[in-house]
């Protein structure tokens, strides 16, 4: 991880200075921290022009040619540990995975974020009104929606959208019936009421001929008792 520190510090322009690399154990990932003396040993200010878009570019080809491994999916990510911007970046995609299958449309979508917290508004190509992008605020931090998540620039989320507005309708325009399952339950029903009426029906005639024939014997009997 040393080497690691060095590497970098190489291709960010970093040299002739004081530096430490200090190594971490409160997390279940190895890291280190790297501290550096912006002034140079002859007194002159290293630049930090674009740093974070340079330091990203050059952690990306480290990470590729050191053998390590890119955190699978933002689901992973401790959301509760992040920092500005990243917070806000963070919140604004999970609504997003919330509340886009739950939208019908643009003007659904922009209800359910605000009450969020989160705004957006459109970019448009030049000075005409083609849309060409969509930019989601949240905490004062604004976010391209491909930023947020490649799978939330305009034209995926509009085809997310149109794709739900669809499948509502087709759903809306078919005949509501009876349930299957319903009709089957009450189908079944049907027959063990009959079923119960019959077995009623027949145990009570067949109760009276048993009386009927038990008098009959008793009677007779009793008659030839008398004799």
């Amino acid at each position: 991880m040393k080497e690691i520190a060095k590497e970098y510090m190489k291709k960010m322009g970093i040299s002739n200075t004081q530096y430490i690399v200090v190594r971490h154990y409160d997390k279940e990932h190895p890291h280190i921290h790297l501290c550096i003396n912006r002034v140079d040993n002859n007194g002159n200010l290293i630049s930090n022009k674009n740093d974070r878009y340079r330091s990203e570019k050059i952690c990306k080809e480290l990470t590729i040619s050191n053998g390590l491994y890119y955190a699978t999916g933002k689901e992973q990510v401790k959301t509760h540990r992040l920092k500005e911007p990243d917070k806000s970046k963070y919140e604004i995609y999970h609504a997003l995975k919330d509340l886009i299958p739950q939208s019908a449309n643009w003007q659904e979508l922009e209800l359910k974020l605000h009450q969020r917290g989160i705004d957006f508004k459109y970019k448009y190509k030049g000075a005409s009104d083609t849309v060409q992008g969509v930019i989601f605020s949240k905490n004062g931090f604004s976010f391209n929606g491909s930023s947020v998540d490649r799978n939330y620039s305009y034209s995926k989320i509009d085809y997310l959208l149109n794709r739900n507005r669809k499948e509502y309708e087709t759903y809306s325009s078919l005949p509501h019936e009876k349930p299957i399952q319903s009709i089957v339950q009450t189908d079944s029903q049907s027959k063990n009421n009959v079923s119960e009426a019959l077995t009623i029906g027949y145990s009570s005639e067949n109760q009276e001929k048993e009386d009927d024939f038990n008098h009959q014997k008793k009677k007779k009997k009793n008659n030839n008792l008398t004799i």
